[in-house]
């Protein structure tokens, strides 16, 4: 996570299979209010390769995109 960026919420979606991971997302993201922060844990594989680009199609921004120590990805997400 960058040192600037305080995330709003954190969901750890690491061992969570596709689809459940961006459903997770989602349900996350619906909590927030316009222009707050996401932090989502994922992991390698499928889950970094469908969760960003599905939650920008859906009008959110992507802030950073991570590799983790343990192979996982952290993924900060702006709700538009």
């Amino acid at each position: 996570m960058s040192d600037a960026i305080k995330p709003d919420a954190v969901k750890d979606c690491r061992k969570v299979g596709c689809p459940m991971n961006l459903v997770y997302a989602k349900v996350e993201l619906a909590k927030l209010q316009s222009g707050q922060v996401l932090e989502i844990l994922l992991d390698d594989g499928a889950p970094i390769g469908n969760v960003p680009g599905s939650v920008t199609r859906e009008g959110h921004r992507i802030i950073e995109q991570k590799r983790l120590a343990d192979g996982a990805w952290s993924l900060l997400i702006e709700k538009k």
